[in-house]
Parts: C-alpha cells; sequence; structure tokens
C-alpha cells in the first residue's frame, strides 16, 4: 500500500512538471490575466477534441485561486460546452506555473512561457510537449504572430505539425 501510494505521488507530481527547455514567465501579474482568452492554436488532446470556438474565462475565487470556465462548440454536434475548473500557483504568484484541475484533486501544469507586455497574448505549455496552446485577448490574431510562435515552439520541441488553428 504504501508503494502504491508514492507512485501515486510521483505521478501526480509530474503533471506538475515544466517541459524541458521551458521557463515560466517570471514577472507574472495574475490580475492583468484575468477575462477572456480566445484559443488561437492547440495541439489535439481528448478533453478538447472536436471543439472550435473555444474560450477560457479566468476570475478570482474567494480562495485565493483562480476559477477556469473554458467552452467551446463541438463540430459534430454543434452544441455548445462548458467545463469550470480551478488553478492555484505552483509558486509564488509572480511565476507563471500554475496548476489546473477540472476533476476532482487531480491537477495538471499550466506554464505561461511567453507574454506578451499588454497581456494580448500567451503561449502556455502543460506539463510535456504534448500540451501546447497560443491564447489571444481576440478570435484573430496576425500571421507574424502565428508564425512566431509555430518557430518558437518547434525549436523548444513541440510538434508543431500537429497544431489545430480554431475557427471562432
Amino acid at each position: 500500500m504504501r508503494n502504491l501510494c508514492v507512485l501515486a505521488c510521483c505521478l501526480l507530481s509530474g503533471c506538475l512538471a515544466v517541459p524541458d527547455g521551458i521557463e515560466p514567465i517570471d514577472d507574472f501579474e495574475f490580475n492583468r490575466y484575468l477575462g477572456k482568452w480566445y484559443e488561437i492554436a492547440r495541439l489535439d488532446h481528448s478533453f478538447e477534441r472536436d471543439l472550435e470556438a473555444v474560450t477560457a474565462e479566468y476570475s478570482l475565487r474567494e480562495d485565493g485561486g483562480i476559477r477556469v470556465i473554458n467552452s467551446g462548440r463541438n463540430i459534430e454536434t454543434q452544441l455548445d460546452q462548458e467545463a469550470e475548473g480551478r488553478a492555484y500557483f505552483v509558486e509564488e504568484p509572480n511565476i507563471g506555473h500554475l496548476k489546473v484541475s477540472f476533476f476532482g484533486p487531480f491537477f495538471g501544469s499550466y506554464v505561461i512561457f511567453e507574454l506578451d507586455e499588454d497581456y494580448q497574448t500567451a503561449f502556455i505549455a502543460g506539463n510535456t510537449t504534448n500540451y501546447l496552446w497560443l491564447l489571444a485577448r481576440t478570435p484573430k490574431v496576425s500571421q507574424e504572430l502565428i508564425d512566431e510562435f509555430i518557430v518558437r515552439t518547434d525549436q523548444l520541441g513541440f510538434d508543431t505539425s500537429q497544431l489545430i488553428f480554431v475557427n471562432h
């Protein structure tokens, strides 16, 4: 039983890892990050499969954490879907590394590794290079930003050939 607990802790802490070569920003102002963000691009994963018009809305929670509302429209059924989660800082509030949960006690890593000075665009990673997002305050961004995102994340080991560009 003890070995099982140790294994579970190791697996769970791995979910809060940061991919090799990725550094979370260290001058993060989370109050400026709150509000609505549009998903511009992502790597595919089961919890967002077949979704378009994807947004994330961040607001403060009473317990000091961040409330996360992710929403999108299923392209097959045309039905809107929404998931509510919660996020907390892994380290200090000025470090762009959070842990996010949409399911009970299980948390995943949310690493902000690029953020423009006006808090209009953000590059986000999960705990491995299998998780990647480009978020923006507007549903459309310049081709120059998309190209910069692809070059930067390809250099960091993400499989940018598998990027999904989200319709809004």
